[in-house]
C-alpha cells in the first residue's frame, strides 16, 4: 500500500516545548473526496494554492483526505476557485463523493525531535537491522542495515503490514538452500524499504514501483542513502495497467495494498511470480482477510504464513 499512517504521541521536554512555541502556527487545507478522484484533487489543490499536497486514504471510511499546509490562510479567491475546481470534476463525471474544503489553524510541530525520541532501530530475524540515521546501534556481524529516516518515508517498518513482509523476506533468505539468487518485485513500494532490504539480503535483480510519484521520489533518495542506488531498479508504475501475462516473473513479489485493489488485479499481480514463487500480500483489514485469500486460492495460491497484529493480517503464499 506504500502509505501507511502511525500515530505518534511522544513525550515532549521543557526544551522541546520551548523550541514548538517558537515556531508559527501552520493553516492546514484539506479537501475530502474519494480513492478514485483523489489524484484529480491533489492536482487541483496543488494548482490553486502552489503547495506540496499529501494524501490519506482512510481504509474504513473510504475517505481520501488530500491535505497541504501554509503559512497564511486560503485567500477567499482560491477557495471559491477550488470549489468551481470541485465542481467541474463532478461535471466531467468523477465519482469524487461530496468533496469538502476544510481550512484549519494549528500548532506547528517540531517533529524531526519527536520521530528521534521515538524511533528505534529494529530487528528482522538475526540478519536485518533496519535503524535511522542518528542511531548508533551497530549491527552483528553478518547482519544487514538499513537506514530509513521516517520523517521522510510512508513506510519505517514499525507498521504491522510492512514489519509482517520484513519478515518474510528474511524467511526467505533463510529457507533458500538452492545456492540460487533469488528475484524480488515490490508493488507499491513506498519508502523503498522492502526493495532495498531484499537487495541488502542478497536478492537480485530487485524492482519496486508505485503509483505515487512522490513515493518513487522518496524510494529512491532511500536508496541512494544506503547506496544501492543502482543495483535496484525503482520507477513510477501502475498495478492497473500491468499485462495479465507478465513480461517479467519474479521468485518473490510483496504487494502491499488495499484490500479491494488486491482483488480486482489478482490475476495481474499472480502473473508477476514464477510457478514454486511466493507471494505475500499486505495492507489488508483482518475483516477483509478471507475474502483476499478467498480471490487469490481460486487462482492456485496456498496460504503458508499468516499473522494478525490489531486490525491488520497479513499472509504469505504459494503454489505450484
Amino acid at each position: 500500500m506504500g502509505r501507511c499512517g502511525l500515530s505518534l504521541t511522544p513525550a515532549a521536554s521543557p526544551a522541546d516545548n520551548a523550541r514548538v512555541k517558537q515556531l508559527k502556527p501552520l493553516w492546514k487545507i484539506s479537501i475530502s473526496t474519494s480513492l478514485e478522484a483523489e489524484d484529480a484533487v491533489s492536482e487541483l489543490l496543488a494548482h490553486h494554492t502552489g503547495l506540496a499536497v499529501s494524501a490519506y486514504f482512510n481504509l474504513e471510511t473510504g475517505i481520501s483526505l488530500v491535505s497541504a499546509y501554509a503559512a497564511k490562510p486560503l485567500a477567499a479567491a482560491a477557495r471559491t476557485q477550488l470549489a468551481q475546481g470541485l465542481k467541474g470534476l463532478a461535471a466531467a463525471g468523477m465519482k469524487a463523493g461530496r468533496p469538502r474544503i476544510a481550512v484549519k489553524k494549528i500548532k506547528r510541530e517540531d517533529w524531526a525531535e519527536s520521530w528521534k525520541r521515538h524511533f528505534k532501530p529494529m530487528l528482522f530475524g538475526r540478519q536485518l537491522l533496519v535503524k535511522p540515521s542518528w542511531s548508533k546501534k551497530a549491527p552483528r556481524a553478518g547482519q544487514q542495515v538499513v537506514i530509513l529516516d521516517p520523517g521522510l518515508s510512508f513506510g519505517t517498518g514499525q507498521h504491522a503490514t510492512t514489519s509482517f513482509c520484513l519478515h518474510q523476506i528474511v524467511a526467505a533468505t533463510t529457507a533458500n538452500k538452492t545456492g540460487k539468487t533469488l528475484s524480488m518485485v515490490d508493488v507499491g513500494t513506498g519508502s523503498g524499504i522492502l526493495a532495498i532490504a531484499a537487495d541488502k539480503l542478497g536478492f537480485a535483480p530487485v524492482h519496486a514501483f508505485d503509483f505515487d510519484p512522490e513515493a518513487v521520489r522518496v524510494a529512491k533518495v532511500n536508496a541512494a542513502t544506503n547506496r544501492i542506488r543502482k543495483s535496484v531498479k525503482i520507477y513510477r508504475g501502475d498495478v492497473t495497467k500491468l499485462p495479465v501475462r507478465a513480461v517479467r516473473q519474479y521468485d518473490f513479489a510483496c504487494a502491499n495494498l488495499i484490500a479491494n485493489l488486491l482483488i480486482a488485479e489478482r490475476k495481474k499481480i499472480s502473473g508477476l511470480v514464477k510457478p514454486g514463487g511466493t507471494l505475500v500480500l499486505a495492507g489488508i483489514l483482518a475483516k477483509e482477510f478471507s475474502e483476499v485469500a478467498g480471490a487469490f486460492g481460486k487462482l492456485g495460491w496456498k496460504l503458508t504464513a499468516d499473522r494478525i497484529e490489531k486490525e491488520w493480517h497479513s499472509g504469505a503464499f504459494r503454489r505450484p
